[in-house]
């Protein structure tokens, strides 16, 4: 009997932990060997052709979010938002799934097993490319579209200044279908899709 509850609650919290999902804790950001800023401003560019098989390592894919929208000084970050209402969320899409950006824990949280990077926009190249973050606005903190877009894009320009930097290719990207990834990032009816960029190491 004791053997069967033991089995038992074993089951329960393997259970629990699977439920948890497959959470990804980064490493802390390191730009100290990247070029300098007149250099990345030079070398700042739109590609859309990338190394598939090269994938972004931890440490890269920590270094790439915290420049998009990390924090760079208490409850302040390093891009800015209207009233600073910080009211976008970043949605990282890998190989083996999809991830929230969380910031302040410097983690990637999982939203969904699977490949589904192919649902990140309607270009060929983003099916294959290592990377693709999805820019959702929360309406709920931030009601102005035009404020929301100028976020995203001041966000956009810190991920092609540290491709830039570091020798990665990116492209920001407006084309994708919002309902789609709406019901794949199980957003509500305050939650807007609001822009994409592609990530990964160029083509050589």
């Amino acid at each position: 009997m004791k053997t069967k509850i033991l089995l038992a609650v074993c089951a329960l919290f393997f259970s629990m932990t699977s439920m948890r999902g497959q959470n990804i804790s980064l490493p802390a950001p390191q730009l100290a060997d990247n070029v300098s800023l007149a250099t990345a401003l030079q070398q700042r560019c739109s590609q859309r052709s990338y190394d598939t098989v090269r994938p972004l390592d931890k440490q890269q894919l920590s270094n790439l979010l915290w420049a998009a929208w990390g924090y760079n000084r208490e409850n302040k970050r390093t891009a800015p938002t209207a009233l600073d209402k910080q009211d976008i969320t970043l949605y990282v899409f890998l190989s083996e799934g999809i991830y929230r950006y969380d910031a302040r824990e410097n983690t990637l949280v999982e939203v969904a097993r699977g490949d589904h990077r192919a649902a990140t926009g309607k270009q060929p190249f983003v099916a294959t490319a290592p990377v693709n973050i999805v820019f959702v606005s929360d309406t709920r903190l931030l009601d102005n579209a035009v404020m929301s877009a100028v976020g995203c894009g001041a966000i956009a320009q810190n991920i092609y200044l540290y491709c830039a930097s570091a020798g990665l290719a990116t492209v920001v990207r407006g084309s994708f279908d919002a309902e789609a990834l709406n019901s794949l990032l199980h957003l509500d009816p305050a939650q807007k899709v609001m822009l994409a960029q592609t990530i990964g190491y160029p083509a050589q």
